[in-house]
C-alpha cells in the first residue's frame, strides 16, 4: 500500500522559519507561505470557468498568454494556480477533462455524489502556521469547505470486528489481544502510511458535506475570485520548449499559450515527461523518471442503493483487513470502505446511500495492460477482482444490503485510472519508502518547467499535494510580495 497522507500535518505551508525571517528582515525561504485575505484596492481581472466546452479557446479571446500556465486541476495544480493567483500574477489553468479536481474530481450518476478518489480527511478545519497545508491554502484564499466531524470508523481483521476511536486509545492493545504482534506490526506499518495524525490528543476526522467536490469547489471559487482563468477540455498536448527554456503549452486543438514566467505541471512525472520534446530531455532527467518505482493502481466499486433495512448506527468509514500474513499491502487483502451520505444525506437521492469502495494503491497494472475495455476479458476479469470488494461491503454494510439492490453498480480498474485520470499506468504515484527515498523537488532540468503534485515533495495525499502546489507558488514570486501577504494575515 502507497502513502496517502490525507491528514499530513507538519510540512506547512507557514512554517516557522517564513515567520522567523521576517522578524529578522533576513532572507524569505522559497519554500514558505504567506498570504492575506484582502485584495488592497487592486483591481481583479475578469475571470471566468469554461464547462462542457471544446477544448480550443475562442480566436477572439484575449489568452493568447500568461504569466504562468499550470496544466492538470488535482488538487496541486489547483492550489498552485489559485496561490499564483491570489499573488495577483496572470494565471491560466487547464484541464483535459471536463470537470476540475483530477484524482479528487466527483461525478453524479442518478442523484448519487461519488468520490473518485480521497473520502478519508481530517485538518480542513485547522489554522495557524502548523495546520494542514490544504486549509493554509483556503484560509489564504478566504475559503472555507463545511464538513462533518466524526472520532470512530469500523476495523474488520480475522480474528473480529471492533470500533476504533480516533485520539489516544488502547487500541493497539486491543489489536495485540485479538489478532497478535504480527497485526500489530503491520498495522504499525499502516500508520506510516495513513494514519498518524488519527492518535494524536484532540484529533478528529471531517468529512466536506459535499463531498470531494467541496475542495474543488472551494479551490476553484479561489482561484477565479483572484482572476485567474480555468479551461476545462482543454488537453495538452506538449510543453513548448525554444532556447532551452520552456515558453508555453500546445493545446490538441493546435492552439498555443505563451506563458511568461512559468509552465507548472500537475500531471505525474511519468506524463510530465511525455509532454516534453525530445530533443530537450536529458538521458540523466529520462533515466531518473523511467527507473523510480511506482505505486500499484486502485480497483473502485462505486455504489448506490436503498438505505431502507440498513442498520442506522452504520458508520462511514470501514477497513476490512482479509489475511495479516500477507501483509497491508499485498494484492485483493485490504478494503477501504467509505459511506459518506451517513454523514452528508445530500450526496444521495432521499432514503438512498452512497458508497465507495476501493483497494488502496495495491492493483497490479500488468493484469489489465493491453486489454481492450469493450472485451468479454476486460468485464470477467473486472468481475473476478472487484469481488473482494463486494464481500468487504456485504461485511461492513450487514443485513438488509445486497447486491440486487444496488441501483447503481460501477466498478473502476487501473485502465480506468488511466483513462479519466490521465495517470501512467493508473499509477498513486512515485513509491518511496519512508526513511530511505526522497520524493524530487519541484524545479527541473528545463529553465520555466516546474512540477507540483504526488511526483514532488512532499508526496502523496490531499495535504502534501496542496502543500507541493503553494510551494511553486511561492518560488514565482518575490520575498516583498511573501511579506506583503504575511502582514495580511498577521504572521
Amino acid at each position: 500500500m502507497c502513502p496517502a497522507m490525507n491528514t499530513m500535518r507538519g510540512v506547512g505551508v507557514f512554517p516557522c522559519n517564513v515567520v522567523r525571517v521576517r522578524r529578522q528582515c533576513s532572507r524569505i525561504h522559497h519554500h514558505s507561505s504567506s498570504f492575506h485575505n484582502n485584495n488592497n484596492g487592486r483591481t481583479m481581472r475578469k475571470c471566468f470557468v469554461v464547462r462542457n466546452s471544446s477544448s480550443k479557446l475562442d480566436d477572439g479571446d484575449d489568452d493568447a498568454e500568461a504569466d504562468v500556465i499550470v496544466i492538470g486541476s488535482g488538487i496541486g495544480g489547483l492550489s498552485c494556480a489559485a496561490m499564483l493567483a491570489r499573488y495577483e500574477q496572470d494565471v491560466v489553468l487547464l484541464e483535459s477533462h471536463d470537470v476540475a479536481g483530477g484524482a479528487a474530481h466527483s461525478f453524479d450518476v442518478k442523484g448519487y455524489k461519488f468520490d473518485s478518489g480521497p473520502s478519508l480527511f481530517s485538518g480542513l478545519q485547522s489554522r495557524g502556521p502548523q495546520a494542514n497545508p490544504l486549509a493554509q491554502v483556503l484560509d489564504a484564499l478566504g475559503e472555507s469547505v463545511p464538513c462533518a466531524t466524526y472520532d470512530s470508523w469500523m476495523v474488520y481483521v480475522p480474528e473480529a470486528d471492533f470500533l476504533s476511536r480516533i485520539g489516544p486509545t488502547e487500541f493497539l492493545k486491543d489489536l495485540q489481544n485479538y489478532a497478535g504482534p504480527e497485526a500489530v506490526r503491520e498495522w504499525q506499518k499502516l500508520l506510516v502510511y495513513m494514519f498518524a495524525e488519527w492518535y494524536k490528543p484532540g484529533g478528529c476526522l471531517e468529512y466536506p458535506l459535499d463531498g470531494a467536490a467541496g475542495i474543488v469547489d472551494a479551490l476553484v471559487r479561489g482561484l477565479k475570485k483572484f482572476g485567474g482563468r480555468i479551461y476545462l477540455q482543454s488537453h495538452v498536448e506538449k510543453i513548448v520548449v525554444e532556447n532551452e527554456r520552456a515558453i508555453g503549452v500546445k493545446l490538441r486543438s493546435g492552439r498555443f499559450i505563451r506563458a511568461k514566467k512559468a509552465v507548472v505541471s500537475n500531471a505525474s512525472m511519468w506524463d510530465t515527461l511525455k509532454l516534453l520534446p525530445q530533443e530537450v530531455i536529458s538521458k540523466s532527467y529520462s533515466d531518473r523518471i523511467n527507473t523510480t518505482r511506482q505505486c500499484e493502481s486502485f480497483m473502485h466499486l462505486h455504489l448506490g442503493f436503498d438505505a431502507e433495512g440498513i442498520r442506522s448506527d452504520l458508520g462511514i468509514h470501514h477497513i476490512v483487513v482479509n489475511d495479516w500474513e500477507r501483509g497491508v499491502d499485498a494484492d485483493q487483502n485490504v478494503v477501504l470502505i467509505s459511506v459518506p451520505s451517513v454523514l452528508s444525506p445530500n450526496l444521495a437521492p432521499i432514503g438512498k446511500h452512497v458508497l465507495h469502495a476501493y483497494l488502496p494503491g495495491t492493483e497490479p497494472f500488468e493484469l489489465w495492460e493491453g486489454l481492450d475495455r469493450r472485451s468479454a476479458e476486460y468485464k470477467n476479469l473486472k468481475d473476478q477482482r472487484s469481488e473482494i470488494m463486494w464481500k468487504a461491503v456485504e461485511r461492513a454494510v450487514g443485513t438488509g444490503f445486497s447486491r440486487e439492490k444496488c441501483e447503481v453498480k460501477l466498478v473502476g480498474s487501473p485502465l480506468t485510472h488511466q483513462r479519466f485520470l490521465r495517470r501512467n499506468r493508473g499509477t498513486y504515484g512515485p513509491a518511496m519508502q519512508a526513511g530511505k527515498d526522497t520524493f524530487p523537488g519541484h524545479s527541473t532540468p528545463i529553465p520555466h518547467l516546474y512540477c507540483c503534485g504526488d511526483s514532488t515533495f512532499p508526496g502523496i495525499g490531499v495535504p502534501a499535494v496542496a502543500a507541493s502546489g503553494a510551494i511553486v507558488a511561492n518560488s514565482l514570486v518575490s520575498v516583498s510580495q511573501h511579506s506583503q501577504l504575511l502582514d495580511a494575515i498577521g504572521i
